[in-house]
């Protein structure tokens, strides 16, 4: 037997004890999901669709097929997007099954030295620590600031650099440097701060007006290094809607990069930290603004159902049950925001289209409100985006390991967004922003379309009593 023959043995034996088999046959093989599948639609390939890929999986689980290069290929396509479960009249948990197979596959595949190194240093190394996190924005905002980013531009340096990643180095947003916390202290923005029971910090901002419910927020790793004035502007929306805002200062990343990277153990590890950081902040509900991380924090449940603690897998149900989407709390829970007046001197309304987050859409199962919050903004039309519901193509890190489905997807996304003729594309999640300014910047709309997050944008059009009402 061949070392590959070794391999793949070893894959589909992990394979076999590691998939969930009653979700392997509950797949009735209808098809429902092949016309919500971003793959499928791109190739017409019955492989690319999670339908084809339920039955290679259970090819592999039944012995009937090994799970060679050809096979994994096929894993590493889906964009994890999930789209094909809300579709899915057997309610079959696709999202499970990719998961469990990646992990297998990560498991048992031998990486080369540089792809360990990189895994290692940013999901090891970086993101489950806030100092390190913290450094990282503030070298982006010296590389942005001192003439480096300027110089590697115009010197061809970035030549060195594959074309997506050159490409998506453009529209990197300009960085503070300074995280949530550090903003809000700064701006002179009331707040206290308290102990928890082991002593860690607690920074507490009061509502404005009566309170309506205590929220924890969950900063994010990426939202607090690149978005952290969306951070920012999300607590003053809660705060403003009469929500008390507790911020742990002992809460780390979600896990949902280490999810998207199939080092499941290090997202349970990180998701371990989360359940007490967020249970000593003894909040009502957790607030997300982003879809990825909200929907893995909405997931804890699943993610630690074998946790040998029982106590740890009440926590996680429990967890899992309070977490909200910021459009959620706004919405449904918070009192109504006030829009302004529109004083512009613009006869015709601002024209604004709104591109779903897949995880905040298929896992959070949070469409309407997003859409309701903007319809309540005055001077503002809202116009459906085509093919909203379907993946940007942005998926966490897919757009750096599939650059090129990513871009056909992008490329096909922007051309909705033209036929729109909006003028702001609104999305609710830092990668899927991310993706839609670099759908732009290829598409050459940037003078006259711009993208932004529904945050950002509704702070922009609503009242706000940022300073203590005594002040």
């Amino acid at each position: 037997m061949t070392g590959m023959e070794q391999s793949h043995g070893a894959l589909a034996q992990r394979m076999k004890l590691t998939l969930d088999e009653e979700q392997l046959t509950n797949c009735m093989r209808c098809g429902f999901c092949q016309m919500a599948c971003p793959t499928f639609l791109e190739t017409g390939l019955e492989a690319a669709s999670p339908r084809g890929r339920i039955a290679l999986m259970k090819a592999v689980v039944d012995g009937i097929m090994e799970p060679d290069e050809s096979f994994q290929s096929q894993m590493d396509l889906c964009l994890g997007c999930r789209a094909c479960e809300p579709a899915c009249p057997s309610d079959v948990k696709y999202g499970q099954l990719i998961e469990q197979t990646r992990e297998a596959i990560v498991k048992e595949k031998k990486f080369s030295v540089p792809v360990k190194l990189v895994r290692k240093t940013f999901l090891q190394g970086i993101f489950p620590h806030k100092g390190r996190l913290k450094f990282m924005g503030k070298s982006l905002k010296f590389y942005q600031k001192s003439g480096l980013q300027k110089f590697a531009r115009s010197s061809g340096a970035m030549k060195m650099f594959p074309e997506h990643l050159r490409q998506l180095e453009k529209v990197v947003p300009t960085v503070t440097g300074d995280g949530l916390t550090d903003l809000w202290k700064k701006a002179g923005f009331p707040l206290r701060t308290e102990k928890t029971s082991s002593g860690s910090d607690l920074l507490i901002i009061s509502a404005v007006g009566e309170k309506v419910s205590r929220v924890g927020m969950f900063r994010g790793c990426i939202m607090d290094v690149m978005f952290a004035e969306t951070n920012v502007n999300t607590v003053r929306l809660l705060r403003q809607a009469g929500f008390e805002v507790a911020i742990p200062d002992s809460q780390v990343c979600c896990g949902a990069l280490h999810a998207h990277a199939s080092e499941m153990e290090d997202a349970r590890d990180l998701a371990g930290q989360n359940l007490i950081a967020f249970k000593e902040a003894g909040v009502d509900y957790i607030v997300s603004n982003a879809g990825g991380c909200g929907a893995l924090l909405k997931e804890y449940d699943h993610l630690m159902k074998d946790a040998a603690d029982a106590g740890q897998q009440a926590d996680a149900r429990q967890f899992a049950g309070q977490v909200k989407d910021i459009s959620e709390l706004l919405q449904d829970i918070g009192r109504p925001l006030i829009p302004l007046e529109d004083k512009s001197d613009e006869t015709a309304p601002v024209k604004v289209t709104y591109q779903d987050s897949c995880h905040l859409r298929n896992v959070m199962r949070v469409q309407g409100q997003p859409r309701e919050l903007i319809h309540q903004m005055q001077g503002v039309s809202l116009c459906e985006l085509q093919g909203s519901e379907v993946c940007c193509g942005s998926a966490g890190i897919y757009n750096m390991t599939q650059p090129q489905m990513s871009m056909d997807l992008l490329d096909h996304k922007m051309d909705h967004v033209k036929d729109s003729r909006a003028e702001v594309v609104i999305t609710s999640n830092p990668g899927c922003l991310l993706q839609m300014k670099w759908g732009i910047e290829r598409a050459g709309v940037q003078d006259h379309v711009e993208a932004v997050h529904l945050v950002d944008f509704l702070t922009e059009r609503v009242h706000l009593h940022d300073k203590d009402q005594d002040d």
